[in-house]
């Protein structure tokens, strides 16, 4: 194998890797709990990069949530795997109840 020239590799191209060439770094996924003082509405969502998500619930990219922007974070809980998320997300909009959403975001302080 060549060594790589002129450039820093992230990953070692040098070395054992056990038969893998690159490393991928573990991406956690999270529940996200946003509030709308204009509609007065929670919104409950789950995704990998919060930043981004609100940033696009706000800019009015999701039919759902144009109406409310802007939108204020109020809860997030993190999950290693996407299913565990999406778990936890169908989890807290099963219970239709805005009295657990503000349970949940007042004990996570």
């Amino acid at each position: 194998m060549q060594e790589v020239i002129g450039s820093t590799p992230i990953f070692s191209t040098k070395g054992n890797h056990n038969g893998c060439l690159f490393r991928f770094r573990h991406m956690p996924h999270y529940i996200y709990i946003l509030y709308s003082e204009k509609v007065d509405r929670y919104y409950v969502g789950s995704c990998q990069d919060i930043t981004d998500r609100l940033g696009r619930h706000n800019a009015g990219y999701s039919k759902s949530t144009k109406a409310g922007a802007p939108w204020q974070l109020k809860h997030i809980e993190e999950y290693d795997t996407n299913s565990k998320a999406i778990t936890r997300e169908t989890e807290i909009k099963r219970k239709k109840s805005r009295k657990y959403i503000e349970w949940l975001i007042s004990s996570a302080g």
